[in-house]
């Protein structure tokens, strides 16, 4: 038996495979310090985009970090850009009795609300516990949230409000 093509007089349609649509959103001083608490060296940020970008289109991409004008500083943040990376940068602060400031949470946060809305999944590399609430609320709008920490670093409530958590290891470092 023949198969028979049957013509139906509508015009053909091809539909492209949907794909997802992804947000990342790097929180640079937290990886900084938890993975080199946690191993040693540093994060790879090649890798943090070629293992998200293989899951989705990456259409929005952040990397939060504090600006103290070193040239070494510049070259790491030109690395970023070059990878795809918008780079927001805040000016380190250092107060009189010693401390600094550098804070980039309401700004991650505030990103993270606007970009929600018009993609499938929030990435966050971080693993400030600051952050369940809003990822709690990425899921409540129907995103997927997807959390990137250093183990044992990362906050157990940011973990448990992710849809996805994600170890910081292996290839994800730099040695």
């Amino acid at each position: 038996m023949r198969d028979i093509a049957v013509h139906t007089g509508r015009p053909l349609t091809f539909r492209a495979p949907c794909v997802k649509k992804i947000a990342l959103f790097a929180d640079v001083q937290n990886l900084y310090y938890t993975v080199r608490q946690a191993h040693g060296c540093h994060f790879n940020y090649a890798a943090l985009w070629a293992e998200v970008s293989a899951g989705g289109e990456i259409v929005e991409a952040y990397a939060y970090a504090i600006d103290r004008g070193d040239a070494k500083q510049q070259q790491f943040q030109q690395i970023l850009r070059n990878l795809g990376f918008m780079v927001k940068l805040k000016p380190y602060i250092q107060r009189s009795d010693g401390s600094a400031k550098g804070d980039w949470d309401v700004g991650i946060t505030i990103d993270v609300l606007d970009a929600a809305a018009r993609v499938d999944e929030v990435v966050l590399a971080s693993g400030d516990g600051d952050f369940d609430l809003l990822l709690d609320r990425v899921r409540a709008g129907g995103a997927q949230a997807t959390v990137y920490g250093a183990p044992g670093l990362t906050a157990h409530s940011l973990i448990r409000a992710a849809t996805r958590y994600v170890p910081i290891e292996g290839k994800l470092l730099l040695r």
